[in-house]
């Protein structure tokens, strides 16, 4: 009785899959190439050093002896801290732009910045200047695009992640049911 050990199936299996693979790594339909997103992910960064830059000019202080609440000081911070994390960790993405949750982690902080510049836009207008916090609105405008760019490319890159994430389970199940099958008799002639 002839009988193939499981290793030699769990090898031919292996091949078979790597047969499938792609040479060359190519951009999926829909998904932006590594480096056009990496292109996308730079303008982000240098981007939040612009307003990093901006928001130094401002001394929350000088609000707060014109009679503004402490808590804008505390954002005014916030701010400042977010758009240097922001910068090194786009900075840090476009290396390896295809992982997701940094992808996620990027775009939620780029989130946070801008409800958070909301009122500190408001304290600059009431306790230092309209002119400066049009400017801040302005600059902070010049990242829309960006921004609306980077969450298309995150969507796509879920996307592909899950139809990735189909395509293995169905290779797994259709090994896991050729390792599972009984061989098959072979008649003996006599």
């Amino acid at each position: 009785m002839a009988r193939f050990p499981s290793g030699f199936l769990i090898f031919t299996c292996a091949a078979a899959l790597y047969a499938q693979a792609p040479a060359a790594p190519k951009p999926r339909a829909g998904l932006e190439a590594d480096w056009d997103i990496a292109a996308v992910l730079q303008e982000i960064s240098a981007h939040a050093n612009r307003l990093s830059l901006f928001l130094d000019k401002f001394d929350a202080q000088e609000w707060v002896a014109k009679g503004a609440s402490e808590t804008y000081g505390e954002q005014l911070q916030s701010c400042k801290d977010q758009a240097k994390a922001l910068a090194a960790g786009t900075k840090a993405l476009a290396a390896n732009p295809e992982k997701l949750s940094a992808s996620l982690e990027v775009y939620f902080r780029i989130h946070s910045l801008e409800t958070m510049l909301a009122s500190v836009e408001e304290a600059i207008r009431r306790y230092q200047s309209p002119a400066n916090a049009q400017a801040l609105t302005i600059l902070e405008a010049e990242n829309d695009g960006n921004r609306d760019r980077l969450q298309g490319y995150i969507v796509n890159l879920a996307a592909a992640r899950e139809q990735d994430l189909v395509v293995m389970d169905r290779e797994a199940q259709r090994c896991r049911g050729v390792l599972t099958q009984a061989p098959p008799k072979t008649v003996r002639k006599k």
